[in-house]
Order: structure tokens, then sequence, then C-alpha cells
């Protein structure tokens, strides 16, 4: 079992930035992938950012380049760091791990405005 609990969305104008952290409530060392799913009103739940526990990551397309996820093995977090924003990045943002099953944090609205 992992529980997750994500903090650090808000209101940002557009180009602004945004950090997102998630901690968990045990070693995060192990778990096979950490990351970061977005769900926007009337859309799917759609990946943005993740990364393995060997280090790998994968971004989605539209935020590669102005997003870049870490992780903190020692502090048990994972962080995403959100630059140029976009009014299309408005979305509750979701922590997610993957170890023998799927764990999701409660989720944090990010809002940009135009």
């Amino acid at each position: 079992q992992v529980q997750l609990v994500e903090s650090g969305g808000g209101l940002v104008q557009a180009g602004g930035s945004l950090r997102l952290s998630c901690a968990a409530s045990r070693s995060i060392f192990s778990i096979n992938a950490m990351g970061w799913y977005r769900q926007a009103p009337g859309k799917q739940r759609e990946l943005v950012a993740a990364m393995t526990s060997g280090g790998s990551t994968n971004y989605l397309s539209s935020v590669k380049g102005r997003f870049t996820i870490s992780r903190d093995n020692a502090k048990n977090t994972v962080s995403l760091q959100m630059n140029s924003l976009k009014p299309e990045d408005t979305a509750v943002y979701y922590c997610w791990a993957s170890h023998r099953g799927d764990y999701w944090g409660q989720g944090t609205q990010v809002t940009v405005s135009s």
C-alpha cells in the first residue's frame, strides 16, 4: 500500500510557473514508477510525466521542454516543475505510483488564466 498526498497546485497566469509535490507514505526507492496524470473537465485522464526507479522519464508531448519531473528517494517525494504554463494546462493533477498495482493521490487543481 502507498498513500500519496499532493501539494502545490493553484492559480497562475499564462507564462508562469508552479511546482507540484507528492509525498508518499513509504519509501519510494523500490517503487517501479511514479508520476503525474491530469484530467481536465470533459476529458480523459492523461499521463503528463513519469519516472521509473531507474531514472527513465516519459513526458506528454505537449509538455516536453516545459515540465520536469524529479524524484527524491531520501524524502520519498516526486515533484513536477511546470514552467511556461498555458491555459490548456488547466486540470486536476494526480500523483500516481505503480507498485504491484496503481495508487493515486487525491488530486490538486491547477488553473492557468489567459
